[in-house]
């Protein structure tokens, strides 16, 4: 992935984004594929409007209401590292989420969330650091990221978590 599709993918991810972040979610990284959370027909938002319709017993219908309703709740996905990473060795992945703490700590400063869920159990610990450096005292979560088999555990967590997550608006 080149320079300009990030960019691209930083732009598309800021038209979603809400004017108060009530909930940060954070995945490690755009996916090398370019298969991102905000532009439709991937997994990661299959499973996470999934989650949230069987846990406030809402339906969305097609994604791009998903996408709307999502940032109506003041819920915004931002990724640790905002270069891809999963094409990378796991050594490689991992210096790269440790030094991505400290510009992920200045977003998480400046979005003021009232809760944190990292969206892979692994980044919990660099997410969790920069939270710390950011001085948020926001209640932190994390599951299992939805691929792999872990489907069933993601599910599992989000309907434990997602009534306890802040938002703006009520679900309709």
């Amino acid at each position: 992935m080149v320079n300009d599709d990030r960019e691209s993918v930083e732009a598309i991810r800021e038209r979603y984004r809400p004017e108060r972040i009530k909930t940060l979610f954070v995945g490690e990284s755009p996916p090398y594929s370019g298969a991102f959370f905000y532009c439709g027909g991937n997994a990661m938002l299959t499973h996470m409007q999934r989650a949230v319709e069987v846990a406030l017993s809402v339906a969305f219908g097609e994604s791009g209401n998903f996408l709307k309703c999502f940032k109506a709740y003041g819920w915004y996905l931002d990724d640790l590292v905002l270069t891809p990473v999963n094409n990378l060795t796991k050594s490689q992945r991992n210096a790269k989420c440790r030094d991505a703490q400290k510009c992920l700590a200045g977003r998480i400063a400046a979005y003021r969330p009232e809760a944190i869920v990292s969206l892979l159990i692994r980044i919990k610990p660099f997410v969790d650091g920069a939270a710390i450096k950011a001085h948020s005292n926001a209640p932190r979560y994390a599951v299992p990221f939805p691929g792999m088999g872990q489907q069933e555990r993601f599910q599992a967590r989000m309907a434990c978590i997602i009534p306890k997550l802040p938002r703006l608006t009520e679900p309709t």
